[in-house]
């Protein structure tokens, strides 16, 4: 369980005055919505009833004992009045036990958010709301609530994972680098252009991991603008550049595909396209092995497709693949373009911030497929 932040690291909260709390200022307007009814329905009786009576002494001619007397409108108000009055207390008696309890049942899912809110404050990031009941606006903004924290918990999970992988692998080249100085400083008659070779491939190393981890960084920082970009240039590109490593690996890349527009940012789609073949040359087969860059049109979205031969891949491992510094069987550093184990994480944050999906299959024969798409402009 993550602890819980100190309050020292916290910005001051502003001051607020006391006031009412919702349930009773609920409470009051049930109640004060009873009195107003009451008060004109009252009125209502009192201006288009009572109008009709007349005032004054009123005496009706009865058949057996002669003359009656009846009741005008002031007697009529002198009796009606306090009864009507007691009526009303009551009912505003009862507003505001009604109101009360009514307001009450309706804020219960806001007292559970607010327990789950204090719970996930303390640290807990596993509480959860979990309403039940119907589907209303309390429910949709509980499972708005819940689904933010499934996303918060992940990326936590993912930030710690990936610092501690960082830190790992940061360590490697530096280790690297002090034993290489050790051997050196206990050596009377060092070889320094040996000496000055390792040490120039244990920095160069370093940098290169150093620069993919500020390149995730700045994707989680700022999404770029999305504007239209034919992907194939950026396959074209790709290709081009990394054309002399698959003949030196006897590797043989071949790119097809027609233009397809996409919304997108084209340095990230080419640092896209670079990180994906440069992953199929590096892990292939030692020779004769071959790598395929494809860009076609799939279901109303441009995809950009990479395949290349290899070792058998379990289809378990090839879901971990886009996690930083995840390598699958067979799957090696190599010194001169792959080992930062940050390419497939590179290209799918690109693909991420850029709103596309990318598939990665492990193909029967051997090798990997891995298909990143897009937006149509």
């Amino acid at each position: 369980m993550p602890e819980a932040p100190s309050n020292s690291a916290l910005p001051p909260r502003p001051a607020r005055a006391g006031g009412l709390s919702v349930r009773w200022r609920l409470t009051l307007s049930y109640a004060a919505l009873v009195a107003v009814t009451g008060a004109v329905l009252l009125g209502v009786v009192a201006l288009w009833l009572l109008r009709y009576v007349p005032d004054g002494t009123v005496y009706n001619t009865d058949p057996i004992d002669g003359t009656s007397w009846a009741p005008n409108r002031s007697d009529i108000i002198r009796a009606f009045v306090p009864p009507a009055t007691w009526a009303l207390l009551g009912l505003i008696a009862i507003g505001v036990l009604g109101g009360w309890l009514l307001a009450g049942r309706v804020l219960r899912p806001l007292a559970l958010m607010a327990e789950t809110v204090q719970a996930v404050g303390d640290g807990d990031l596993d509480a959860r709301i979990a309403l039940p009941g119907r589907d209303d606006e309390f429910r949709r903004l509980a499972d708005v609530f819940d689904g933010m924290l499934d996303r918060i918990q992940h990326d936590m999970q993912r930030e710690r994972r990936f610092a501690a992988n960082a830190s790992h692998e940061l360590r490697t080249p530096l280790a690297i680098t002090r034993a290489v100085l050790d051997v050196a400083e206990a050596d009377p008659d060092p070889d320094v252009p040996q000496l000055l070779g390792r040490l120039r491939a244990a920095n160069e190393r370093a940098i290169a991991l150093t620069e993919a981890l500020l390149l995730l960084a700045r994707l989680d920082a700022r999404p770029p603008a999305r504007v239209p970009v034919d992907l194939s240039l950026a396959a074209e590109g790709a290709v081009e550049l990394l054309h002399e490593v698959a003949a030196s690996r006897e590797v043989r890349l071949d790119a097809t595909g027609d233009p397809v527009i996409v919304r997108g940012d084209a340095a990230l789609l080419d640092q896209l396209a670079l990180n994906l073949v440069q992953n199929a040359l590096v892990h292939n087969l030692p020779s004769g092995g071959s790598a395929t860059v494809r860009t076609l049109r799939l279901g109303g979205q441009g995809a950009l497709v990479v395949e290349n031969t290899g070792d058998r891949l379990d289809p378990a491992v090839v879901a971990t693949l886009v996690e930083p510094f995840q390598r699958g069987a067979g799957r090696a550093r190599d010194g001169a373009h792959g080992g930062s184990g940050l390419g497939l994480a590179i290209a799918g944050s690109i693909v991420e911030v850029l709103g596309g999906s990318l598939a990665l299959t492990a193909r029967p024969d051997g090798g990997l497929r891995v298909e990143a798409t897009f937006p149509l402009a």
